[in-house]
């Protein structure tokens, strides 16, 4: 199988989202933009999330431990789904934060490999790919 990589420790990546916030509560963004606690109101909101969830460490660590989750950036080659293929095994994947099937991964191969993927995150997979696993997705 692939190795499992911890996001901080893997390149850059990021999945864009949109919120609503209140007059009030942009105005007080932008006075600490302003006043350099942040380079930008995006550099803010992101701190303010990575805070939250860190002070909630515990509880994602025993959520993780308990549905038997992969933390990170979790690869899946060619290979590792050949492998599990030619071993009669099905893989379910679960995974907080980024997993990612690679690029030349049939969608022939992917169907006779994925028994059932979870991923609370993001998933990265061709469009073909994704489509042949859509019933699989929880």
């Amino acid at each position: 199988m692939g190795k499992v990589t911890h996001l901080r420790d893997a390149a850059r990546e990021s999945e864009k989202i949109t919120i609503n916030l209140g007059y009030v509560d942009l105005g007080r963004i932008d006075l600490l933009v302003q006043d350099g606690f942040y380079s930008n109101r995006s550099d803010m909101i992101r701190t303010a999330i990575r805070n939250l969830i860190d002070g909630h460490g515990d509880v994602v660590a025993k959520s993780i431990e308990r549905h038997t989750m992969e933390l990170g950036l979790r690869d899946y080659s060619v290979a590792d789904l050949q492998a599990l293929r030619d071993a009669g095994e099905v893989l379910h994947v679960k995974v907080v934060g980024l997993a990612r099937i690679a690029a030349d991964v049939t969608p022939e191969l992917a169907l006779a490999t994925i028994g059932s993927i979870r991923v609370l995150g993001a998933l990265q997979a061709s469009a073909e790919v994704k489509m042949a696993i859509a019933d699989r997705v929880t």
